[in-house]
């Protein structure tokens, strides 16, 4: 196994400002690395990532969530294995797939696209980031479970704090401390609201939940307010950054750009390949239950691993050319680019596959298709240069655009 003397630290500026040659430096010449600053392993190849994710026999799991989720949100079904975990999921999983998210939810993603849309599309200029990416996924989120989407401010800065503290890789007693005030606040946001809904149910998803019930088994207060935190987190910072990815990165690919706007069945195979190129999320940890022998040495057991999908999404051996951006790559595939068969690692794999994929599937594609009709010639401001952000996630604080205004 190799020692960091020669690798850029993930926790350093020069990684925070571009980590796509450090991820090189990695797969290259230290696939397993201990790193100090973080207590864990980095895995960096494509072929290790995806067995860590796709483990079946229990040498990873997901105990690193019982302190990397569970002081902000509380104890989630990310935590939970077996039975308990599976029951669970599909307590949960309906919501996010076929009818109940055609025929529910498809409609609320394409009315809160176009509220956002129909607020600028007369102005001819728009930031693709403030103006939409960041809420377009918590309206959404607020319409499914039924909440108020006046408390857009709030949501959004407890998502915030909340994806902060995952981030929070060099341990800043701020963030931990304002990642922990918003466990506070939300539960006592949500707890009464999801008691109310108990004793009144309506057409949404927290009523949905309240009454889901599998083999006697149901969620408890608890339980659903700790999923209604994951969802708000993971929903909104992933889409958030997954809309402005794709849109980044069409806009510095004008030709690509011109096919998709072109032939919109090319939507889905941008988002593929916007998740490989450019993952939303760049880390996710596991822990080891057993010594486990990966291709840059041996984990022992009882430690922290620190998956680098931003790594592994451009392993050469893997992809080809896999610091081109390519909608229409061989080897990747669309159809299943939003299934646990999916040959990119941007929702991870297995058993803890993004419940929500589909649903970020809907919503990415939804506003790609609506924002194409509303700026048919759309292109960057003036001299901007798209510039990502961010280590554990990671995507443009800024997407500033100029479009001819079209009538509609």
């Amino acid at each position: 196994m190799s020692t960091a003397r020669h690798v850029p630290d993930i926790l350093s500026p020069e990684f925070a400002a571009d980590p796509y040659p450090a991820y090189r430096v990695l797969r290259d010449s230290a696939p397993l690395l201990w790193h100090e600053a973080t207590r864990s392993y980095l895995v960096s190849r494509y072929e290790d990532v995806e067995r860590v994710f796709k483990d079946k026999d229990d040498r990873f799991t997901t105990d690193n969530y019982d302190w990397q989720l569970e002081p902000v949100h509380g104890r989630t079904i990310l935590q939970l294995s077996g039975r308990e975990h599976a029951v669970r999921r599909a307590l949960v999983a309906p919501a996010f797939r076929g009818s109940d998210l055609r025929e529910k939810f498809l409609p609320l993603i394409e009315r809160n696209s176009r509220e956002l849309i129909d607020a600028f599309r007369h102005t001819g200029s728009a930031d693709l980031v403030a103006d939409y990416a960041t809420r377009l996924p918590v309206d959404v989120i607020a319409d499914m479970l039924g909440l108020d989407k006046t408390d857009h401010t709030r949501f959004h800065r407890w998502y915030t704090s909340v994806i902060a503290f995952l981030g929070n890789l060099s341990g800043d007693p701020e963030v931990t401390a304002a990642g922990e005030r918003t466990r506070v606040e939300f539960a006592e946001y949500m707890l009464p609201i999801i008691r109310r809904r108990r004793a009144s149910p309506g057409d949404d998803l927290l009523s949905t939940l309240c009454a889901a019930e599998i083999d006697g088994v149901s969620m408890s207060d608890e339980d659903i307010k700790a999923f209604c935190s994951l969802l708000l987190a993971a929903g909104g910072e992933t889409t958030d950054k997954a809309i402005a990815g794709i849109f980044a990165n069409l806009l510095l690919h004008p030709e690509q750009l011109a096919a998709v706007r072109e032939d919109r069945g090319l939507v889905a195979a941008a988002f593929a390949e916007t998740l490989r190129y450019t993952p939303p999320v760049h880390m996710i940890m596991r822990q080891s239950a057993t010594e486990v022998t990966l291709s840059g040495g041996t984990v022992p057991a009882g430690a922290t691993v620190t998956c680098l999908i931003g790594a592994a999404n451009r392993d050469g051996n893997r992809y080809r050319d896999p610091d081109r951006f390519d909608v229409l790559r061989e080897d990747l595939t669309t159809t299943t680019a939003f299934s646990a068969a999916a040959d990119h690692l941007a929702f991870a794999l297995g058993r803890h596959f993004c419940v929500g994929a589909l649903l970020a599937r809907a919503e990415v594609e939804t506003g790609v298709n609506q924002l194409l009709d509303a700026m048919p010639d759309v292109r960057l401001a003036d001299g901007f240069d798209p510039v990502e952000k961010g280590v554990f996630t990671r995507g443009p604080q800024s997407l500033p655009v100029r479009f001819t205004p079209v009538a509609g």
